[in-house]
């Protein structure tokens, strides 16, 4: 009876979570809605709980449907509820409504409004076709849009825009998640190069909490040509496939794992070349996927990113702890050290 029971408890289960897969985009159709609204900005903006009729009324949407689409959100915490008075309720922020405010110092928008744009969400509709294919490394990203991204940022602005603004916000979380959990990494760096820094904001950053460093924001040429301007980063445009500024330290977030083993040894190999034989080392924040660790939150992201790159880059690919050791030894590395933050990412020091 026992084994029965449990059977049925399952079987249950695994109904929610099939309708769960069924209405998957769902959950992404609605926040992307209340991004572009700016719901969660006017109730961050209000003050405290905020009535469906004001809100409807800021916004200037339909109430009813705009409820509905409340519902959701606060079934999901997005919002909560609270009572205004006996017969009022009203719509209150959360940490993770604050993560949706356009220009938040957390904000997670600008990547939610990159990924759920139609230009990323086309290719995951070839995903099992990639899946299938042996030698061919075109990515669903370009069969979908006729260029690989990097090709299609550089031709389209607006896309090229939506992208530096979302690695932007990504920045901001994870360097500063690097700072608080990993500040001893950048003692005695005077000098920092940016492999890969976009429009600099993970640089001004790192700067800003350790002033002493000089920083090089480095990218390719249309790039570093709209980042800021600052006095103490120079911004510097080139391929890193070729060569890479000297410096104490080279710091690579989120790069590597845009390219297969044999170009990621060829980055190193110049990132290597970059920094001093005696007190250089390189600085790499990237996911490092756990084996066999089922239940853990972070690990499934790291899982979830594995899988968009293997859709949107052509070669790309999220690396476990083994599949590092190898593209750092290959690179001329003799020692490595790993350390977690609180973000999906590690940082990993590599020492020449």
């Amino acid at each position: 009876m026992g084994d029965m029971e449990v059977t049925v408890k399952e079987e249950a289960r695994a109904e929610i979570k099939i309708w769960n897969y069924v209405l998957g985009y769902a959950k992404i159709a609605v926040v992307k809605c209340a991004i572009e609204l700016g719901i969660a900005d006017t109730i961050e903006n209000y003050g405290s709980p905020m009535p469906l009729s004001e809100l409807a009324t800021a916004l200037r949407c339909e109430p009813s449907r705009l409820h509905r689409i409340m519902s959701f959100m606060v079934h999901d915490r997005i919002f909560k509820q609270e009572p205004i008075n006996q017969h009022t309720v009203g719509f209150s922020s959360t940490p993770l409504s604050r993560l949706l405010i356009k220009r938040g110092e957390k904000s997670m928008a600008a990547f939610i409004l990159l990924m759920s744009s139609p230009t990323c969400l086309a290719p995951w509709h070839s995903l099992s076709a990639r899946v299938l294919e042996t030698g061919n490394n075109i990515s669903p990203f370009e069969v979908a849009n006729g260029k690989d991204i990097w090709s299609y940022a550089e031709a389209n602005p607006d896309f090229r825009e939506l992208f530096s603004n979302a690695m932007g916000c990504d920045a901001r979380l994870t360097v500063q998640a690097t700072i608080e959990g990993c500040p001893e990494v950048f003692d005695g760096v005077e000098s920092l190069v940016d492999v890969g820094g976009g429009n600099g904001t993970a640089l001004s950053l790192l700067v800003k909490a350790f002033p002493w460093i000089r920083g090089i924001n480095f990218d390719l040429p249309h790039v570093v040509a709209v980042a800021a301007k600052s006095d103490s980063i120079e911004n510097v445009g080139g391929d890193m496939f070729m060569s890479i500024p000297n410096a104490d330290a080279v710091f690579l977030m989120w790069v590597l794992h845009d390219w297969d083993d044999e170009e990621c040894i060829k980055i190193l190999k110049k990132c290597r070349e970059a920094i001093p034989e005696d007190k250089g080392k390189v600085i790499i924040v990237e996911a490092v996927l756990e084996e066999d660790k089922e239940g853990d939150e972070l690990g499934g992201v790291g899982l979830m990113l594995d899988t968009a790159l293997m859709a949107i880059t052509n070669k790309g690919k999220e690396r476990t702890l083994k599949e590092w050791s190898y593209v750092l030894r290959q690179s001329g590395f003799t020692r490595f050290n790993v350390k977690p933050t609180r973000a999906v990412q590690f940082v990993i020091e590599a020492y020449p």
